[in-house]
């Protein structure tokens, strides 16, 4: 899963370099958000399909892994 500071360089990046007008800075901030919960939901998902051996190979017990399936696409 990806957290909100992984965005944050590229963000501070293109601030940096020139301002954006206040309704763009709000409109990128609003597309950061959302792409951080489609990746949310949809690494959940997958996660939530993998059979006991596929979550034995990355060390998750299937207790774990339910567990963070079932969060909401927006919880951390």
């Amino acid at each position: 899963m990806v957290n909100n500071t992984a965005h944050a360089p590229l963000i501070a990046y293109l601030d940096a370099q020139r301002p954006l007008p206040p309704m763009s800075a709000i409109a990128l901030r609003i597309a950061v958000v959302l792409a951080q919960w489609s990746e949310r939901r949809r690494t959940r998902r997958a996660l939530s399909q993998l059979d006991a051996h596929l979550l034995r190979d990355i060390g998750v017990e299937r207790h774990v892994a339910y567990k963070e399936a079932r969060r909401m696409f927006w919880q951390r």
